[in-house]
Formats: structure tokens, sequence, C-alpha cells
């Protein structure tokens, strides 16, 4: 077994990727998305059945969602692009193929069809795309702390050491802001009694994480773990950000409307960068040695701190935005492209930042680096809403709507019958079972890199082990979240 010093080693001193392959990766998971809901919808068409058994679905699931974002950043990472290409032609056959034996064929063209699709009712309670986005970062983030520390996994995609856009980068922004899109904030929920007492029971709430931070540095520095300490610190760790950034970002819109918390993550950002380029604080964070203190010691979690206060901030405004009602279709084609405008405009504005002041940087959680967050994360959510768009225009043409975790066609008349079918296969959906639990997910996700790390010399295993072992750790997250969600099981502390 590879020591702790080899294993730190392996994963520090990485410049990450470029912007383009960190954007191209996005494109994977909602191709892979609309291809289960695609399946599931010609089975049926062929079969007039779909496959109820617990087991077949959580397979269905586990390959088409997990397993290629296993084997993309594993052994396919240097064929990417050949990857996606293959499975858009394959989904844009099997729409065409849906399309040309669609119900009521003799309803015009391809373009009356379309028309009639976009100016429909959608069923709207819930925004089903941002639920599928908090999902896929959580099993992103699961394959990707346990992979980094397997030499199948490029070097590129791990998190950068001080500059560098890194698939891993991205990935703690983005699980801060998936869990600001569905604040209570952001839902539009009134605060109940004073604003001291709403922030007082926001500091209580978040004691799970602070616990969860604290059994996690035991538990570091009793079994001798490898730590890379540049990432946030000797005792700092994820756990404790996101409890302070919860607690921070509920005071602030204690204080100041909803719809201004994007005005605040500018003027924060905007803030923190100056402060960085006008003091020395960009030298104490990057170039000072010393780690004797509290403050010396654990710098990099302490001050990118206010880096996710702005991700959070601006997540609570996309939110806000995303969960206001609206029943057409059309209406929902408008947010596509807001999102992608917006994105585009914040990539602008990212080109500009590191043109002219500095790259971006997890370390610091500078202004570049939230930037960049922000705007790979409204890509990606873009990237999801088209494919669920696509997809319930396939329920359309189809007239088959059970699949889950997608927009439905509007309905006038439920039958009891599709009520409980739809229920069923809620009760079977492995991104419901994620969403139900996703603070366990993580945490089991966690505990299992750990003990993988005892158990397997993973510097050392070749990459059909480092393959099969992944997939083995991914599906027994899996399996353990079905289950629970199955048996009607959350687990929640607060």
């Amino acid at each position: 077994m590879a020591s702790a010093e080899v294993k730190v080693a392996f994963v520090s001193n990485h410049n990450g990727t470029s912007l383009t392959e960190v954007s191209l990766g996005s494109l994977l998971a909602p191709l892979c998305f609309l291809s289960r809901g695609l399946f599931l919808i010609v089975f049926h068409l062929g079969k007039g059945v779909l496959p109820f058994s617990w087991g077949t679905h959580l397979l269905l699931d586990f390959t088409a969602l997990i397993m290629p974002l296993v084997l993309s950043c594993t052994a396919l990472s240097d064929i990417l692009h050949f990857v996606i290409m293959g499975i858009a032609v394959v989904d844009y056959f099997v729409l065409y193929l849906l399309y040309k034996n669609r119900k009521h064929s003799n309803q015009g063209s391809l373009y009356s069809t379309v028309d009639r699709f976009v100016h429909s009712r959608v069923e709207s309670n819930l925004v089903p795309f941002v639920t599928v986005f908090r999902v896929l970062v959580n099993v992103k983030t699961a394959i990707s702390i346990l992979a980094v520390d397997f030499s199948v996994f490029p070097r590129r995609y791990a998190k950068t050491e001080t500059y560098g856009t890194g698939v891993m980068d991205f990935g703690v922004g983005a699980y801060v802001m998936a869990n600001a899109l569905v604040c209570p904030e952001a839902r539009g929920k009134d605060i109940r009694g004073s604003k001291i007492s709403h922030v007082f029971k926001q500091l209580i709430s978040v004691w799970p994480l602070v616990l969860l931070g604290f059994v996690r540095l035991a538990s570091v520095k009793s079994s001798g773990y490898h730590e890379h300490v540049t990432e946030y610190g000797v005792h700092w760790n994820f756990f404790f950000t996101l409890a302070i950034v919860r607690v921070v970002a509920s005071a602030l819109l204690a204080l100041f409307p909803v719809d201004t918390s994007w005005l605040l993550a500018l003027l924060i950002g905007g803030s923190y960068q100056v402060v960085l380029e006008t003091t020395g604080l960009k030298s104490f964070l990057i170039y000072n040695n010393d780690r004797t203190g509290f403050l010396q010691a654990n710098r990099e979690g302490i001050f990118s701190v206010v880096g996710y206060i702005v991700i959070y901030m601006a997540g609570v405004q996309v939110g806000s935005y995303l969960m206001k009602s609206r029943n057409l279709v059309r209406d929902w084609i408008r947010v596509i492209r807001n999102l992608l405008l917006t994105s585009f405009g914040l990539f602008f504005a990212l080109y500009v930042c590191q043109r002219c002041i500095e790259p971006v940087s997890r370390r610091m959680a500078n202004l570049p680096f939230c930037i960049w967050t922000v705007a790979q994360a409204l890509f990606f959510l873009s990237c999801l809403s088209f494919a669920d768009l696509l997809l319930l225009f396939s329920k359309a043409i189809s007239n088959f709507s059970f699949v889950s975790s997608s927009w439905c066609p509007y309905q006038n008349k439920k039958t009891v019958a599709d009520e409980k079918m739809r229920k069923n296969i809620d009760a079977l959906c492995l991104v419901q079972s994620v969403n139900r639990n996703q603070l366990l997910y993580f945490l089991l996700a966690n505990i299992l890199t750990g003990l993988t790390n005892v158990l397997v010399d993973t510097l050392n295993s070749s990459d059909v082990l480092a393959v099969s072992v992944l997939l083995l750790y991914m599906f027994i997250n899996s399996l353990v979240i079905f289950l629970m969600h199955i048996n009607e099981i959350t687990i929640k502390f607060w």
C-alpha cells in the first residue's frame, strides 16, 4: 500500500483542464437522462408494460445514469467527445422513430406538431430538472472523491493546487449552488417570527453538518488518512464550509429581499476580490507556508467561505426565478433561453476577469471562480432542462407519460390508475432515491471512499480493477439509498 505522503502527492499540484472540456462533460449526463426516459417510452410502446420489479429499475437507472458517468471520467475520458456524439445520435434516431410512429400521425407536419407542443400546457407543481441537477451533482461528487485516488482518473480532472479549472473544482461549487436552488428563501417561504429567531433557528439547524465535520476531522486524524492540506487546511473540511455558508446566507436573506441576492453576490464577490488584490491576503493564502495557529493552519477553508457565500447567493437568485409558477411549454422555453444567455454572459465576464485580474482559483474561491461556477452550473441546468423538454415532447407524441423525474403533459382528468402508476414509477426511481436522502448519500460515499482506500491499493491498481471497484462502490451506494427509498425511509435530523 502506498503511504499517505505518496497519496497526497498524487492528488496535489495539478493545473486542471480547459473550460471547454468541463463544459463538454456537462452534455453527457443530460443525454444519459434523456436516453433513460426514451428507453422507458420505447419499451412501453413495444411491450405494452413497464418492468416494475425494483431490481430491474435499479439496474436500468444505474446502467443509464451512473455507469456512463463513471466510464467517462476514467477509461473513456480521452474519447469523451465521441461518447457524447454516439449517445446523441442514438437519442436523435429514437426521437425520429417516435415522431414517425406518433399517435394521431395524420395531424399535420412537423412544424404544426411542434407548434401545438409549444403552446400546450405542462404539469409544473415541481421543477424536475432542478431535482435532477442536484442529484447528478451529488452523484458526480461521489464518483470523483474516490476516482481521484486511482491513476485511471485523469490528473487534469483533479482539484487544482492554486489556479485552474478542474472538474472536481466545479463539483465543489456546484454542490453549494445545488443546495441554494431549493433553500426556503428560493422557494418563497416566508419567515415566521422575528428575523433574529429565524437566523437562530438556521444556526441550530446546521448542527448535523457541524457534527459531521468534527466526526470527519476526528476519523481522519486518528486513522492517519491522507489529507490534501492546501484544499481546506489542517482541521477544516467541506462540512464546516456548508454549515457556515448556510447560516451567513440566512442572515443576509433575513435582512435583504431575495430578489436582491444577485446584487449581494456581486457586491460580496467584488469586495472580496478587491481585498485580495489590494492587501496581503492573496500572498497569505498562497505563499505562506506557516501552519502555526488556527487561522494560518486553516486559512484556505476559512477565507474561501466568502466565495462560497457568493455562489450560494447567486444560486438563491436562480432558484427563486425557476420556482415561479409556469404552465405553458413556451414559458419554459423562455426560461431555458434565459439560462443559456445568462451562462454565456457570465462566461464572457469570466474571460474578462481572467485577462484583466487573475485566473480561476478554487483555493481562494476568488471572483473568477465564483463566476465560472455559476456560469457552468447554469449551462448544466440549461442542458438538463432542454433534455427534459425533449422528453416531454416524446411523451406528448407517444401518449405515454410515466417517466419519473421529468415533466408531464397537462391532463384535465387524472384517473386513479394513472396516479397509482405514476406513484409506482416514482417509488422505483434512483433519481428520486438519491433526492430523498441527499446528505446521507454524500456521507455514505465519504465512508465508502475511506474504506476503499484502506482495503485497496488505489495507486497501483490496474485500470480494469480501478473501474470495477468504482462501479461496485457506486452500485453499493445506489443499492443502499434505493432500498431506503422503496421502504420510504428518510433520514433527516432537522
